[in-house]
Order: structure tokens, then C-alpha cells, then sequence
């Protein structure tokens, strides 16, 4: 099953989710998190997991 990652508007891009998991997330020109690779494959699913519970805003989840 493929899930979907959404970063949400709570996001305060301390950029968490890029040193976890750079092949999914990046930081915009406003610094915040953007997902540049949709949907999560099944070997990006534990990195986008681990980004998600390390972000200190839990502006990260994954869908689907």
C-alpha cells in the first residue's frame, strides 16, 4: 500500500524531516518543509515515520 506524507501548516522548519529523510522532504524559500517525492514508496516508508515522530511541531503525517 502506497501512503501519501503531508506536511501541514504547523510546520516551523527547524528541518527535522530533511535530516531524516532528505529523499522525501526539503526546505522551501520560506524554510519550510515541502514533500518532494509523493507517494512514500514502501522503502521510504520508515524514514518518512521516523521524520514524522521526530518533528517537534508533529507537523508531519502519513496518509493512505
Amino acid at each position: 500500500m502506497t501512503q501519501k506524507v503531508v506536511v501541514t501548516e504547523d510546520c516551523a522548519g527547524t528541518g527535522q524531516c530533511v535530516a531524516v529523510a532528505p529523499e522525501i522532504f526539503e526546505l522551501d524559500s520560506d524554510g519550510l518543509s515541502t514533500v518532494i517525492s509523493q507517494p512514500v514508496s514502501p522503502d521510504q516508508k520508515a524514514a518518512a515515520e521516523t521524520a514524522a515522530g521526530l518533528c517537534p511541531m508533529a507537523a508531519i503525517r502519513l496518509e493512505g
